[in-house]
């Protein structure tokens, strides 16, 4: 059985790339940039050409796959947009034969999940309220200056994206998953101050958490040159968060057999990148 993962050498793709070589499974993944792709995955991937916002590009790489992780962006000129190609997408699924999707879901349903609920593929939908990877948005200022700012000092269950891989995985390689939609999160809810307290705790020196004002944090966006609509939104998730964000499930537990992982996990396995520049 030859799968196919999208998005392969992002956050999560690796892991399941990774993951699924480790259970044996034959894996081809896709990516606009074959050979940047081949030298960051294991040698025994198969990588092939292929652009979810061009679907057409994607039937010699469909050719003999019985199972297909999707993710949901991949258009625009950074690749960073939602796609809109989900029909022609899922139709071409369908013809090579497809039987399994896995589908890793934003915040908002995209016209791949829209088109896997018409269609006839067996599909299971994955949805995060927050990566633990985030941290990684840190690491600069971690790294120049041994300080964090945040906005907003809400709990979050963060969650590893090897738990991620490994409920994606699990979709793809068993039965009994098909039609069903898994929200996962970490064993923990934990604010960003604790994190960040984790964080320096894994590299063995203290690190400073500032909170910052809502004006700080505009006036931060704007140097950094983001839009006005994703500084609403990031003052919006500041002030008024989800509130699954800070409820912890058993997902992860239920589907793999095994408990999430924790972030103080996470910040020892990752604690090279926040160090600094001189001991690196």
């Amino acid at each position: 059985m030859t799968i196919l993962v999208t998005g392969a050498t992002g956050t999560v793709g690796r892991q399941v790339v990774a993951q699924l070589v480790e259970r044996g499974a034959r894996v081809r993944a896709l990516s606009r940039s074959p050979e940047a792709a081949a030298a960051r995955l294991p040698a025994s991937v198969e990588v092939a050409y292929g652009d979810l916002a061009v679907p057409e590009s994607l039937a010699p790489a469909l050719e003999g796959v019985t199972g297909l992780h999707l993710i949901t962006f991949g258009g625009g000129s950074d690749g960073q947009a939602p796609l809109q190609t989900g029909r022609e997408l899922v139709a071409l699924a369908e013809k090579a034969g497809v039987s399994r999707v896995s589908v890793l879901s934003g915040w908002d349903e995209s016209s791949v999940e829209e088109a896997l609920r018409s269609g006839s593929v067996g599909w299971t939908q994955v949805r995060c309220v927050e990566f633990m990877a985030n941290a990684f948005d840190w690491a600069p200022s971690i790294r120049a200056e041994g300080v964090v700012r945040v906005f907003g000092d809400h709990p979050g269950a963060v969650v590893h994206e090897a738990d991620i891989a490994a409920v994606l995985v699990t979709a793809l390689g068993e039965e009994g998953h098909a039609g069903r939609s898994y929200a996962l999160t970490g064993p923990q809810a934990l604010t960003p101050a604790q994190r960040v307290r984790i964080l320096g705790e894994a590299l063995g020196r203290e690190i400073r958490f500032e909170e910052l004002s809502e004006e700080g944090y505009r006036a931060s966006m704007r140097a950094c040159g983001v839009d006005e609509d994703m500084i609403e939104f990031g003052v919006q998730l500041g002030t008024e968060p989800p509130e699954e964000s800070s409820v912890v499930l058993p997902t992860v537990e239920q589907v793999t057999g095994r408990p999430g992982r924790t972030f103080a996990q996470w910040a020892t396995e990752h604690a090279a990148a926040f160090a600094p520049e001189i001991s690196r």
